[in-house]
């Protein structure tokens, strides 16, 4: 394999993380919140960039640093937004002031200290490094690209044209006109917090009806050409720490929502509009971008990209799209990739991947071997079973799935992105409202309404739900076939006048409540066993035993905490929730093999041995 390696990095907003590419062959990549437990960790990667720099073969070192954005472009527009909100921007001078310094002294330095050198050193614009992130490992070798996100130094919106020259700018739109920031601000509206509860504002949206829109429309103006412009005065972000400003409490009617207050129809028909207006948005950004560049695939980054509900309909609704791939790390953490390809590249032409994309499934973080395991078991005094026959391994995890079980899965390489694709799962029979109760309330720590994504087998899939597009990495959802759905949906629910979430969750029901919403829609991930992934395997080995082709799957974490990468990690995660079975290398441990003494261990709760 010929090519310069290049170290990739993104930090000092959210989600700081590094990456290691040699050309355009992606080695490892990683969020530094995994290693330091400090979910979407903003500081300098530190850990990330030594587990990267340890996959480095003997003796050799990076050749280049490339910074997923400019330092002082990003600055400059700090300070300029600071100047133009005088004085009523005086409340983001202190932050401001801490970041400018961060950028200008603290960063540089660091990203010097790598290689030695700081010509060695390259920072790429913020949005093309997401472009470049979506585009380079893609499948297509022509593509429009679009990266819709918050804010890079400037650009919030922006199309590119992919070839096999690299990408070309075609058009932008500035802060603070933003999708993103729109969206953020009826996150915080809703009783969430920004930069990371998006994802609870698109789970919250399908319980509610858009009938707000038309109020929303008000704040943002949207164009057929796919352009866009926000009404600042509803909007604080330019000038201090709140997103809303008081005339956006106005036109709403009501008050934000305080943090985990019981969420009313009128948060969530808001949820609702807002999610609407966002769809529409992207449909007209998309067929615009698809008809501006002559190219019929589309490749997708920014933390737009992460919303799953709008990917769908762009799938589901434009006739003219051949091809949609989206950048499973679509947030800042993608950037770093997109950096390091960019500046490895060095304008030579781009090959197109072969036999599908260039991302390796996302498993492209630390994995630990028999011995390390069988150490942190040992050492957290745990009784365990070993099991070095993989097609053995999956029958066993699977018998016990099918015994109703929750498995926390702990195998292989770390997921890079906000999705665990298997490798940091837990897994439980997909059938079943117990199971997304005892989920949500006695391991995530989480509110009971919030859905789970199932996995399922890649042939099955068109069969159960409404698609027939892979799904490899969680990023689009589709709805359940009506076969499958139970007599009651959120018309009638509403009409029995249920009004919280988990009265109407508990009345929609399908012959998988565990993995499908309160609409009927999941968030799928399809897997084909034999490609290396164990849970592939267990997947195939539970249908064989069940005739149940799909399991719930979400995250191996409680809330609030990052996605486990360590061993230990996982073993902590086990021993405090209620979760009956640890699938961990080639270990399995059952919590009713361990005793009473287990009891003793649990900080969180207290549970019976089984």
């Amino acid at each position: 394999m010929s090519g310069k390696y290049v170290l990739g990095v993104s930090s000092h907003f959210h989600d700081a993380a590094a990456v290691l590419v040699q050309g355009d062959r992606i080695i490892a990549a990683a969020q530094e919140e995994r290693f330091t437990r400090q979910k979407a960790d903003w500081r300098f990667p530190e850990n990330a960039i030594a587990y990267c720099l340890s996959r480095l073969p003997a003796g050799a070192h990076p050749d280049a640093v490339a910074y997923y954005e400019d330092p002082a472009l990003k600055a400059e527009r700090i300070v300029q937004n600071a100047r133009h909100q005088m004085p009523g921007g005086a409340r983001l001078w202190p932050q401001m002031v801490k970041t400018l310094g961060a950028l200008s002294q603290e960063l540089p330095a660091q990203l010097t200290a790598i290689t030695g050198h700081a010509d060695d050193v390259h920072f790429v614009a913020h949005h093309r490094s997401h472009a470049a992130s979506a585009f380079y490992p893609s499948p297509f070798a022509s593509a429009a690209v679009l990266v819709v996100d918050g804010v890079g130094e400037y650009s919030t919106t922006t199309l590119w044209s992919g070839t096999a020259e690299g990408l070309e700018p075609i058009g932008e739109i500035r802060f603070p006109h933003s999708l993103g920031l729109l969206y953020s601000a009826f996150t915080q509206y809703c009783g969430f917090r920004v930069n990371s509860g998006e994802y609870k504002l698109m789970g919250l949206a399908p319980f509610g009806a858009p009938i707000y829109v038309d109020r929303i429309k008000e704040m943002i103006t949207l164009r057929a050409d796919g352009s866009f412009a926000l009404d600042m005065s509803y909007f604080d972000f330019a000038r201090g720490p709140s997103s809303i400003s008081p005339l956006f409490e106005g036109v709403m009617g009501k008050p934000p929502l305080a943090p985990d207050a019981p969420v009313t129809p009128f948060y969530m028909n808001i949820a609702a509009s807002v999610q609407a207006v966002l769809e529409e948005a992207m449909i007209a950004l998309a067929r615009h971008a698809l008809a501006t560049t002559g190219h019929s695939n589309l490749c997708l980054a920014g933390g737009v990209a992460l919303n799953c509900v709008a990917n769908g309909r762009l799938r589901a609704e434009l006739p003219e799209l051949s091809g949609l791939w989206i950048q499973p790390a679509a947030g800042d953490a993608g950037g770093a990739l997109g950096a390091a390809l960019e500046v490895a590249r060095d304008g030579a032409a781009r090959t197109v991947p072969v036999g599908g994309d260039a991302m390796d499934h996302a498993l492209l973080g630390p994995s630990y071997d028999a011995e390390t395991i069988r150490l942190a078991l040992e050492d957290a005094g745990l009784v365990y079973d070993r099991v070095d026959d993989p097609a053995t391994y999956a029958q066993q995890v699977a018998k016990l799935l099918a015994k109703g079980r929750i498995v926390g899965h702990f195998d292989g390489a770390m997921e890079f992105g906000p999705r665990a694709l298997g490798n940091r799962s837990i897994l439980a029979d997909a059938r079943g409202q117990d199971t997304l109760n005892h989920v949500n309330r006695s391991i995530k720590f989480r509110e009971g309404w919030r859905p789970f994504a199932p996995i399922v087998l890649a042939d099955e899939a068109a069969t159960y739900f409404e698609t027939t597009d892979p799904s490899p990495y969680m990023l689009l959802v589709a709805r359940l076939r009506a076969a499958y759905r139970g007599p009651t949906d959120r018309a009638a629910a509403r009409a029995q006048g249920l009004s919280e979430p988990m009265d109407m969750q508990a009345a929609v029901r399908s012959d998988f409540d565990a993995v499908t919403h309160v609409d009927f829609s999941a968030r799928l991930q399809t897997m084909t066993p034999g490609q290396g992934s164990r849970a592939a395997d267990i997947l195939a080995a539970f249908h064989a035993r069940t005739g149940c082709p799909m399991l719930l799957n979400t995250s191996f974490n409680v809330r609030g905490e990052p996605i486990v990468c360590t061993p230990q990690d996982a073993i902590t995660c086990f021993m405090n929730t209620r979760m009956q079975v640890l699938a961990i290398g080639p270990f399995i441990v059952q919590r009713g093999a361990q005793g009473d003494w287990i009891k003793r261990k649990v900080g969180k709760v207290q549970f019976d041995a089984d």
